[in-house]
């Protein structure tokens, strides 16, 4: 199975030749010969288009060492398909070219967590991961990955989740980057969203799951990948991850000079 792009043309440029012109912008290519790069276990990256946070995602990719796999957890923002939705064979395509799942890691994460399901329909038109692929293609053109979405799910199914990889991940010995792919909080003024933003953001830098999924719910943060990041969160705990850096925090209102109605976007990685 071959997935089309969903959103290339719309938040990333859809000719290859435009697309890698943008890259280049954004990732400093070629890097700064100081440059030191980050052997980070996981990372949060927004999945805004690419004018308002490609230059937060860049600042976390072209940070990092990234390995041959990765696993890519993600909010799936439409009603459609399962709850935990996994793909475990097949390719993405993009402007860049094809993207390929790691059948054998796949298969270990879903015999580690019943909870996921097989399903294409849940990852058809989302693009929370989609966006992430052009920057792995270019930085580290021969990875694999596996691709997972979530709907809304209960704290207990996050952890479940986030043991389950964390146990795979461990028992393979070998490298494997985990993404967790979220914006920060939707639609409300520039200063409102950043005080949001930054308890949300406290959170995930004290790797706290528990703390992240009460705080965005009792302070009515819209961050849509709460649950990909509290899972993530739970993994670097069980694996005995202990730090956490912001490195880039932005806002749409950056871009666009809209200061009342911004999305908020944050660059973390965790080693």
């Amino acid at each position: 199975m071959i997935r089309p792009p969903a959103v290339a043309g719309r938040f990333y440029p859809d000719d290859p030749a435009r697309l890698n012109e943008l890259l280049d912008s954004l990732l400093g290519v070629p890097p700064h010969p100081n440059a030191k790069t980050i052997s980070a276990r996981a990372c949060v990256v927004p999945h805004a288009g690419y004018k308002y946070s490609g230059g937060v995602a860049a600042e976390v990719f072209r940070r990092m060492e990234i390995p041959a796999r990765v696993i890519l957890i993600g909010p799936r923002h439409l009603p459609y398909g399962a709850a935990m939705a996994i793909l475990s064979e097949g390719a993405w395509q993009t402007p860049l070219g094809l993207a390929q799942i790691n059948y054998s890691l796949a298969n270990q994460i879903m015999r580690a967590c019943p909870l996921l399901r097989e399903d294409e329909t849940a990852h058809s038109v989302e693009h929370s991961l989609e966006v992430q692929l052009p920057f792995l293609q270019r930085l580290a053109p021969y990875f694999s990955f596996v691709p997972i979405v979530i709907g809304p799910a209960s704290f207990e199914h996050l952890e479940q989740l986030g043991r389950a990889i964390a146990r795979v991940i461990s028992s393979d010995g070998k490298s494997i980057l985990l993404v967790a792919s979220s914006d920060m909080n939707h639609y409300e003024s520039d200063a409102i969203t950043r005080v949001k933003d930054r308890k949300a953001i406290d959170r995930i830098l004290a790797l706290d799951a528990r703390g992240l999924y009460d705080t965005v719910r009792n302070e009515e943060i819209s961050m849509c990948g709460c649950g990909a990041t509290v899972a993530m969160l739970v993994s670097m705990r069980e694996m005995g991850a202990t730090n956490a850096e912001l490195l880039r925090y932005a806002t749409s209102g950056e871009v666009n000079g809209d200061m009342q109605e911004v999305v908020g976007y944050s660059g973390i990685v965790i080693t």
